[in-house]
């Protein structure tokens, strides 16, 4: 990706503005991630902004079941963020995290919100 190994904002950015028309903007101040217009993906850091939580972290949407799957088999990589709908899923990015799982996540959330045309571009 390019971006310094211990920056996680750095990593995260990269992998979300790889993504067909994808824009960020800050809301309730955290970095966040849409495909117009709608959200699939926030990086949460304690240290900046307004949320509470306690690590630094990727909160991504998530296909049905997923989340419930992650967080029941790695309980210590993956949990139940207090924000989004349609099942959002927290992965902690402190620590080492594997950022082909992480690369894996922001692209399933990409799915669930952007269009079908755009979504099969990740196809092609």
């Amino acid at each position: 990706m390019g971006s310094p190994p211990g920056d996680p904002l750095a990593r995260v950015r990269a992998l979300c503005t790889a993504l067909p028309e994808t824009t960020e903007a800050r809301t309730h101040g955290a970095p966040t991630w849409f495909v117009r217009r709608r959200s699939f993906a926030k990086f949460v850091d304690p240290a900046g902004h307004r949320l509470d939580q306690p690590y630094v972290a990727l909160w991504a949407a998530a296909p049905p079941g997923v989340r419930q799957e992650l967080v029941a088999a790695a309980p210590d990589r993956f949990f139940e963020p207090r924000f989004g709908g349609r099942g959002w899923v927290g992965v902690r990015l402190d620590g080492e995290p594997d950022w082909a799982e992480v690369r894996e996540v922001v692209t399933d959330a990409y799915r669930q919100v952007a269009p079908k045309s755009l979504a099969a571009r990740l196809d092609g």
